[in-house]
């Protein structure tokens, strides 16, 4: 629990230093945990790999836990998900303000073996969104499902990610971020 407290203190120093809003949606009552409280907490269940909202309850230190229930915890947790967007972009701005050299590539992320893709179901909501049949050159793989496309720096920090269809190919999502990486080298694989 005392390791909690720790990350969460140190968490919630380097939010504010990006954040000077305490509070973000538009609520009557002042809650009593403020937002950028409760991304913290988020975050810091995050850092401690807890991904069970049960298993947080259970670790969270009174002093927090009596001052939010789960239900609504996790209601505004999911109504803070483009602020927190937000802020981790703004970190990232600041890590790799200097850098010249960033990284590209993608993986594949299977929802189902491709046998299955004409029966399933699965994120068939809208045609934009749902998932799509496309082919992995490293391993040499056809699959059904989404590609995550991601930019990372020489030092490691993630500058951007998106999630596509796994029929859009790298080179369609490198023309999507030509405009925000316009002035660096950008190093890929073969695809």
């Amino acid at each position: 629990m005392n390791n909690f407290n720790t990350k969460y203190e140190k968490i919630l120093e380097i939010l504010k230093q990006f954040e000077t809003k305490s509070n973000f949606l538009n609520q009557i009552r002042r809650p009593r945990l403020s937002d950028i409280e409760l991304i913290a907490v988020d975050l810091t269940a995050e850092s401690l790999s807890i991904d069970s909202e049960y298993q947080l309850f259970r670790v969270l230190p009174s002093s927090l836990s009596s001052r939010i229930e789960r239900s609504v915890y996790n209601r505004r947790r999911r109504k803070l998900f483009f602020i927190k967007e937000r802020i981790r972009k703004a970190m990232s701005d600041k890590l790799t303000g200097t850098e010249n050299y960033f990284i590209v590539d993608s993986m594949p992320l299977e929802i189902c073996k491709l046998s299955r893709s004409s029966r399933t179901t699965i994120c068939k909501e809208d045609y934009l969104t749902s998932p799509s049949k496309g082919y992995c050159a490293s391993q040499k793989l056809h699959f059904y499902g989404y590609k995550l496309h991601a930019v990372c720096s020489a030092s490691g920090v993630f500058s951007n990610f998106e999630l596509t269809q796994a029929a859009v190919h790298d080179i369609h999502y490198l023309k999507n971020i030509k405009n925000n990486f316009s002035s660096c080298v950008l190093l890929g694989d073969k695809g």
